[in-house]
């Protein structure tokens, strides 16, 4: 059986590290507060006291809210002593943060994929999930008991993480254009009397038929922001990611300042920060 060791269980980690103990594989968890695991123990999992222990598994799943988390789990000091089991990182961070780990883990010769993920975490839970890989085929390879367990489809994206990171960024900056429109244009029907669900649904019937329209448009047309699967604060982290890799790559995003002004607002109030993103429509709405 593939033993797996995984490292973080925010709202996604706990879907994820569920959906690869329903598939029949061994999984220990880790997570900084301990607590997060208890319903992992109790299902069948077991508890690591470090991170340096998943490393004694055959593939190590990370997914750690950002940047700094990341760097400072998987340090140069705790690769220096791992052993050879592949490292699907599955966390969306900055193309420099892609970059630093993967050198490290390649300094210290430890096989690694960068593998960010979409969607949200019922479709982990279903193992539903698109995962965007970053590596080398021989790792996409070895990690396959747990991609395909987590995910309909693995795309590889780019030998490199980065590349794997800077798709999940776009893909994520597409999402955030898609937020700040449905806010905009529900608070414009919305003022003129008409059913906002309604206009949900007619959107989605036509142009817009995919999930995001659906599943955000009912959460703007009725205000139910909470509990969040993916917070405003972190559709910030995700808009900044997204400008400091247009500023390294120069591309031009016009649009991004009023979108970031949108989250600054919503972030700004301690009764919004920890709402779904889409929660930057109400601040469309005040204005």
């Amino acid at each position: 059986m593939t033993r797996i060791g995984f490292i973080g269980l925010g709202s996604m980690g706990q879907a994820m590290a569920a959906r690869l103990l329903e598939s029949g594989l061994d999984v220990s968890v880790w997570n900084r507060t301990a607590a997060a695991g208890d319903e992992l123990v109790a299902s069948g999992a077991h508890r690591l006291d470090s991170p340096a222990e998943a490393f004694d598994c055959d593939i190590v799943v990370s997914i750690l809210a950002n940047d700094a988390a990341v760097q400072s789990v998987f340090s140069e000091e705790l690769l220096a002593s791992a052993g050879k089991a592949v490292h699907i990182n599955m966390a969306s961070i900055s193309l420099e943060a892609a970059r630093t780990i993967e050198a490290r883990h390649a300094a210290a010769g430890v096989p690694y994929l960068g593998a960010p993920v979409m969607g949200r975490p019922n479709l982990a839970r279903t193992g539903q999930l698109n995962i965007l890989a970053g590596g080398s085929a021989e790792n996409i390879e070895a990690a396959a008991p747990a991609l395909d367990a987590l995910g309909k489809k693995t795309w590889h994206v780019s030998t490199e993480a980065a590349g794997a990171s800077l798709v999940k960024i776009a893909v994520n900056y597409n999402l955030i254009h898609a937020l700040g429109a449905l806010g905009e244009s529900v608070n414009l029907v919305e003022r003129g009397g008409i059913d906002p669900q309604l206009f949900v649904d007619i959107l989605s019937a036509g142009f817009f038929s995919g999930i995001v329209y659906p599943t955000y448009g009912k959460i703007i047309s009725s205000r139910e922001y909470f509990p969040a699967a993916f917070n405003a604060q972190l559709g910030l982290k995700d808009l900044t990611l997204t400008e400091r890799a247009a500023e390294e790559l120069d591309a031009a995003l016009p649009i991004a300042p009023a979108l970031h002004r949108l989250f600054d607002e919503a972030v700004g109030n301690e009764e919004r920060r920890e709402g779904d993103w889409s929660i930057i429509a109400e601040v469309i709405r005040e204005l």
